[in-house]
């Protein structure tokens, strides 16, 4: 392909630009002197803000969603030994935090459709040793993998807002855990919060988090072991103001996912991935493309995201399966849809889905540019 790129236009910031809100609110932490989530109200106060949007009554900020599982683990009885299911297409994170608190992740596959937790595979999956499920709510959309008698863990990573069968996303299992790391909906750089609605599992990760202190007590008194894994204020006060944003900016993303899907309907091989059938808010933290290798001359993805990006589309070849990852061979099991599937889906990230629906059509129209080069005979 030896003519001008489809799309020379840059593509919207992500994180946004900052807000005055955020200037004033970062000002008023620092000229206070009380910088720590133990010095001032910020990081409690941006926990119960955060909490109340998804209907969870009790939230405790973390440095990041990583520890955050790994907290939300412990505080729902994970223990050394066990077992926690997790599905095969996910961020490494899930895994590791499992394997960080002593257990070992087993993978669950996933459902060719929209690459969530298959729930009868997790089912399977479920014996004796099994502390626990991770439902992650893959780019936005809200996944049901629960297991009767089996405690629930959310990896809500990417779906801040998401609203399933009239549940929000972080009111499916027993806790779950959204994270603030650059590139997802909500940003401090990083950090995470861990929300639940149960009482004792509240007081159990407050006490977790805060080096085993228990809510209410001396501060040196450590009835249970813990860690420090706190946010500090500097990072509620950049996140508090987003809770406002977050809804016009889904409602963005939505738009372009609409409009992306119907400009790629004509194009044999390239679909957006659904949501499941009774979502009423996937958030599109990223648009799942599934890419057919076939109607491609048989081009790998990664060669299609190369030719994209040549066009001035910024793609992502995304996650492979669990399954196969070098780093968790000790934990391997065949998932078999798993693994076809990551090797047919591309991602759209979400500050592509910021942009407006010309951009959309940008993507469309470099999509059959590059099949038509992939396709035309030599």
């Amino acid at each position: 392909m030896t003519s001008s790129p489809v799309r020379t236009a840059p593509w919207p910031q992500w994180p946004p630009p900052a807000t005055d809100e955020q200037r004033e609110a970062l000002l008023a932490v620092l000229d206070s002197g009380r910088w720590g989530a133990t010095d001032g109200p910020q990081v409690a106060e941006f926990a119960a803000a955060f909490a109340k949007t998804t209907g969870a009554p009790y939230a405790v900020c973390t440095v990041n969603a990583t520890v955050g599982l790994f907290l939300a683990l412990r505080a729902v009885g994970v223990e050394p030994g066990d077992e926690v299911i997790v599905p095969a297409y996910t961020f490494v994170a899930s895994a590791t935090a499992v394997v960080l608190a002593g257990a070992r992740p087993v993978f669950a596959d996933v459902r060719p459709d929209t690459l969530l937790v298959d729930p009868d595979s997790a089912a399977a999956l479920v014996g004796p040793r099994t502390g626990a499920v991770m439902a992650v709510h893959l780019s936005g959309a809200v996944a049901d993998a629960g297991t009767p008698g089996v405690p629930v863990v959310e990896d809500a990573a990417q779906a801040h807002g998401a609203v399933r069968g009239g549940r929000a996303a972080g009111t499916w299992g027993d806790a779950a855990c959204f994270s603030f790391q650059s590139s997802k909906a909500m940003t401090a750089g990083e950090g995470g919060v861990i929300v639940t609605g149960d009482r004792a599992t509240y007081e159990r990760l407050w006490s977790l988090h805060n080096v085993g202190r228990k809510l209410d007590g001396a501060w040196y008194e450590h009835p249970g072991l813990g860690w420090n894994l706190r946010m500090t204020a500097f990072q509620a006060a950049v996140l508090r103001p987003q809770l406002a944003q977050l809804p016009a900016q889904i409602d963005r993303r939505t738009r372009s996912a609409v409009v992306l899907a119907q400009a790629l309907a004509d194009i044999e091989g390239l679909s957006v991935r659904p949501a499941p059938p009774d979502t009423e808010r996937h958030t599109w933290h990223l648009a799942l493309l599934r890419y057919d290798r076939a109607a491609f001359g048989g081009r790998t993805k990664e060669e299609f995201v190369a030719a994209m990006a040549a066009e001035g589309i910024p793609l992502d070849a995304g996650y492979r399966s669990l399954s196969v990852e070098p780093s968790l061979a000790a934990y391997a099991r065949p998932c078999p849809v798993a693994e076809a599937e990551a090797a047919a889906t591309v991602w759209v990230r979400q500050h592509v889905l910021m942009a407006d629906e010309d951009a959309m059509a940008d993507v469309a129209r470099a999509a059959r540019k590059v099949r038509d080069a992939f396709t035309r005979p030599v």
